[in-house]
């Protein structure tokens, strides 16, 4: 089942505050993330 469009995408916190620090720089970089999705 997909999430409610009402409902914002699920991003965890420390994610957040990685794609926040990152925008203040100018350079990219990748993030690695693993999905846990339980399956």
């Amino acid at each position: 089942m997909t999430r409610s469009l009402k409902k914002n995408p699920f991003v965890a916190n420390h994610l957040l505050k990685k794609i926040n620090k990152l925008n203040t720089k100018e350079e990219k970089e990748i993030i690695i993330t693993w999905a846990n999705d339980g399956n």
